[in-house]
């Protein structure tokens, strides 16, 4: 009994030497592109040597809600100052009340989700919910597309959006449902509302051993939040943050007589993520909060760890660029005040990484 279990202890510590071994190689190959002390970033777009920036507002962070770096990396508002100087009492249908995420249009586009509500878990104050498209070479706001309260309900937390040809699709972490917007007309509606798919289930949501507990004290529940567009826009998957993930063909999102709930179809039971990003071959690149990892899920189902690294926890939005550049923003947001009863546990800087694949 003893000779097996020092051979097992052999054993163990040949394996998590070599674990350890090809984490340090995969880890040589992520570097730090930007980093801030006082902005918490949990999204971001780089594409033709812009790099863009966004933290929600009830993360505590200082500065722009939207920021373009420049050369040095420190922030400066964009489009402008204007659309940066929201506070109680001015007008939220021109200005930035709480960006949740960015989304990169290969036209030139920047869309920018706001979600309309400054605090955490409340409601979008009037006129606050929308979606912004910009021109990043004019730096012009070209259209806003407002959600009427019976879109963006009470309790609604607009997640991130996915567009394909005239249509742009969004997921609500708050209400569970999805929005389909059509871009040409700016008219909006929910569908899959309350349906499992699209609703928090009983699998906690653990970041370095510790369940993650919402203000409330409860463990903290997400609703819908990450979706991808297959690399053809036939489909649309999506799940709450918790999983696992659906799949419906968007012909049914886009016609509006159709009833979406019927062709909902499972698709992948992953972990927990804190975002996604789908390459042009169909594999999808995700989070895993539990294992501080990015990992990929080929389109035959195979996942593959490509990182582990205890600097990556939480990774919230990967964004795969036009180089085939992952840029990983890491913003600790289960470290934020909010869920530690009024106390930081933020460990600052707060660092976006960039990873060649």
């Amino acid at each position: 009994m003893a000779k097996k279990s020092s051979i097992g202890a052999i054993l163990l510590v040949i394996t998590a030497e070599f674990a350890m071994a090809q984490t340090d190689v995969t880890a040589s190959k992520l570097t730090i592109a930007a980093e801030s002390r006082t902005m918490i970033w949990n999204s971001t777009i780089v594409e033709n040597g812009q790099m863009f920036v966004s933290a929600p507002r009830w993360t505590g962070s200082k500065g722009p809600q939207l920021a373009l770096l420049d050369a040095n990396h420190q922030p400066t508002p964009f489009p402008n100052v204007a659309w940066n100087a929201w506070a109680r009492g001015k007008n939220p249908a021109s200005a930035f009340v709480n960006i949740n995420a960015l989304h990169y249009e290969r036209s030139g586009a920047l869309f920018v989700v706001d979600t309309g509500s400054p605090t955490f878990g409340g409601d979008p104050i009037p006129h606050g919910a929308k979606i912004i498209r910009i021109d990043l070479k004019s730096r012009d706001v070209t259209r806003v597309y407002p959600l009427a309260p019976n879109v963006a309900l009470p309790g609604s937390y607009v997640d991130d959006i996915r567009i394909h040809d005239d249509m742009a699709y969004l997921t609500d972490a708050g209400k569970p449902g999805l929005i389909i917007l059509d871009l040409r007309t700016g008219e909006a509606r929910r569908v899959i509302n309350g349906m499992q798919s699209v609703t928090a289930s009983a699998r906690p949501i653990i970041v370095s051993g510790t369940i993650v507990m919402a203000p409330d004290g409860k463990p903290l529940k997400v609703h819908a939040d990450p979706m991808e567009l297959s690399p053809d826009g036939q489909y649309l998957y999506f799940a709450p943050l918790s999983g696992p993930w659906s799949r419906i063909e968007t012909r049914w999102l886009d016609d509006p007589s159709a009833n979406a709930s019927d062709h909902v179809e499972p698709w992948a039971d992953l972990p927990p993520v804190g975002g996604t990003a789908m390459a042009p071959n169909g594999d999808l690149y995700f989070t895993d909060l539990a294992d501080n990892a990015l990992k990929r899920r080929a389109p035959d189902g195979q996942i593959e760890t490509i990182i582990r690294d205890r600097r990556l926890h939480w990774i919230d939005a990967p964004y795969l660029d036009s180089k085939g550049i992952l840029w990983l923003p890491v913003p600790q947001l289960d470290r934020v005040d909010l869920f530690h009863a009024g106390t930081s546990k933020i460990v600052w800087p707060i660092q976006l990484f960039r990873l060649s694949i």
